[in-house]
C-alpha cells in the first residue's frame, strides 16, 4: 500500500477505498467529477478581497486582517495549507498587533470550495488560536460541511502528489 501523507490519521477502512482508487486509476475522475471547476482567486488581491467578504460574513467583530497573500514558501508536505500569524509590535510603549493570513501558493490550482475550506480555517485563528472543540465548531459554522472539505483537499493533493 502507497503512503498516503496527506491521509495519515484516517481509519484503515478510508485508506483502504483510497489506495483501491488509486490502484483503479480512478481518483482523478472521483474527484473531478466532485469538483470540475478551478476556482479564478488568482492574485493575493483577489485573495484579500475573498478572505475579507468571509470574514465580514461570519466574524465582524473579529481583529482586522492586515495582509492575506498566497505564499510560495508554504510547503504541503509539512501538512500545512496556510498560515496565521498575529504580530505585536511595541512603538513608544503602544502595542500594535497585526493579524497576517498566508495560504500556499499551490492552492490556486484547486476548486473554489478546496480553497473555502483553508481559508475557513485560517479565519477561525482570528478567533481561536488553538485546534480545540471551539476552533473546529466556529469552522462549521461558516462551512457547514468544512469536514469533508478538509478531506476531500487531502484527497485532491494526494491525487496531484501521485501525478507528479
Amino acid at each position: 500500500m502507497n503512503t498516503l501523507p496527506y491521509l495519515q490519521g484516517y481509519s484503515s477502512e478510508i485508506l483502504a477505498q483510497v489506495q483501491t482508487l488509486i490502484s483503479e486509476n480512478r481518483l482523478r475522475a472521483v474527484m473531478e467529477k466532485r469538483y470540475p471547476d478551478i476556482h479564478d482567486i488568482r492574485s493575493d488581491k483577489a485573495l484579500y478581497d475573498y478572505t475579507i467578504a468571509l470574514k465580514n460574513r461570519y466574524l465582524k467583530k473579529s481583529s482586522p486582517l492586515n495582509k492575506v497573500l498566497y505564499d510560495d514558501k508554504i510547503t504541503l508536505k509539512k501538512q500545512a495549507l496556510g498560515l496565521h500569524s498575529y504580530i505585536a509590535k511595541n512603538h513608544g510603549g503602544k502595542t500594535k498587533s497585526k493579524n497576517e493570513i498566508r495560504i500556499s501558493s499551490k492552492l490556486r490550482q484547486v476548486p473554489e470550495p478546496l480553497l473555502r475550506m483553508v481559508v475557513v480555517h485560517e479565519l477561525a485563528h482570528l478567533k481561536e488560536k488553538d485546534h480545540n472543540k471551539a476552533f473546529y465548531q466556529l469552522c462549521c459554522h461558516m462551512q457547514g460541511d468544512y469536514h469533508q472539505l478538509e478531506f476531500d483537499l487531502r484527497l485532491w493533493l494526494t491525487m496531484l502528489e501521485l501525478e507528479d
